[in-house]
């Protein structure tokens, strides 16, 4: 089951279908190459004015520093990243397809002046935020990656960001908010620049072009840098940063903006999940030795700015939700985090904060959302709960 206490467990079984012998994968290779010889009536291994290329071999495949045909999809070696890219694609939607009515009503009569400063600073924050992970998926991840099956999934995701930008922009522009004022607010309230400020740091400089993987001082610096995308940007930063809307949800406030967030979610919880396997994966293909001390410094710098962010977004606490909250509910998710990706528990004894969210994020739903597998998606606005 896919859920945010163990994303990856959906897709462990696929594992087997990595574990053909040697051997095996040598008698398919030589079979293939001999089929091909032959229908071509010719000797590929006999010089000739056209050489055709050798048949790609599975176990050359590799995440990043595969020298393998990059436009060869299949034989799959990784298959849980095109199951990761099927069902992406059975959680299709656009914010159109919400009925954003009643949270217009909702804004203007009946939230409190320190509930729209929290609706307004989240909307501020998650704007830039998905922009920035877009770019960062598109332009420092994705052209890394060696094995289409991963590049596949990674453009679908850099869609999704876009789609998730868009719906932000879709609520702002629907409740009437200026929008120069929000979209500008990481730039001059300096708790929410604080957090883009320290992501640009961590993933600027494997934004570049001319970075060499094989390179173990480059190959160092981009897997800390994926594991902070992965694991505390999107799976902390994100998740954290909608609960202050799912609590005005659970009083019956913004409701819509609400439902366009678990749309997201759906997303985000295979962002999440694709990110810490890669991670994982890259680890174990490339032998390497994560730095305790650097994960130490970027937990206390990332909680740090979460810290501050709580604190400024919710320096009047809103009935059912304060900054004390928010800052334990950051903990608990980032141990899962640190769990998940087989690295030390950040904050040992922090306790789940939230423990309605699971249940309000499926408020009038009959499936627990964070629990319900995301093989059962299905597309559009005939989305079913059910």
């Amino acid at each position: 089951m896919l859920d945010w206490n163990d994303p990856i467990a959906e897709f462990q079984a696929e594992e087997t279908t990595r574990n053909e012998t040697a051997q095996t994968k040598k008698a398919k290779a030589s079979l293939q190459k001999s089929t091909i010889e032959k229908s071509n009536g010719e000797d590929l291994n006999k010089p000739s004015g056209q050489m055709a290329a050798e048949p790609v071999r599975v176990e050359d495949k590799r995440i990043i520093n595969g020298e393998g045909d990059i436009n060869q999809l299949a034989p799959f070696k990784y298959p849980w990243a095109w199951n990761f890219f099927l069902n992406a694609n059975k959680n299709h939607w656009t914010p159109l397809d919400i009925n954003m009515t009643k949270d217009v009503q909702d804004y203007h009569q009946r939230l409190t002046t320190e509930e729209k400063h929290v609706y307004e600073n989240v909307l501020a924050y998650l704007t830039t935020s998905d922009i920035l992970a877009m770019r960062n998926v598109g332009l420092a991840v994705m052209e890394k990656m060696t094995a289409p099956e991963l590049q596949i999934y990674q453009a679908r995701q850099v869609y999704e960001e876009a789609l998730h930008t868009w719906t932000y922009q879709h609520c702002i522009e629907s409740i009437g908010i200026d929008q120069s004022e929000i979209y500008n607010r990481y730039r001059v309230v300096p708790q929410i620049h604080q957090k883009i400020e320290l992501a640009n740091q961590k993933l600027n400089s494997v934004l570049r072009p001319d970075i060499d993987l094989k390179n173990p001082d480059e190959l160092d610096n981009f897997i800390h840098a994926y594991l902070f995308f992965a694991g505390v940007f999107e799976g902390c930063w994100f998740y954290n940063g909608f609960s202050p809307i799912f609590a005005l949800q659970r009083r019956g406030l913004m409701t819509g903006t609400a439902e366009q967030l678990q749309y997201i979610m759906r997303d985000e919880v295979l962002h999440c999940a694709f990110g810490i396997r890669v991670v994982r994966e890259i680890v174990k293909e490339e032998n390497l030795t994560l730095d305790t001390q650097r994960l130490r410094d970027m937990w206390d710098q990332c909680e740090a700015a979460e810290i501050g962010y709580a604190n400024y977004i919710l320096r009047d606490p809103i009935l059912g939700y304060s900054a004390e909250d928010h800052i334990e509910q950051f903990r608990f998710i980032a141990n899962r985090r640190a769990k998940q990706l087989n690295i030390e528990e950040p904050f040992p004894g922090a306790q789940n904060q939230l423990s309605w969210l699971d249940e309000q994020a499926n408020m009038r739903k009959e499936k627990n959302f964070f629990e319900t597998r995301v093989t059962e998606y299905q597309t559009g606005a005939a989305l079913s709960w059910d």
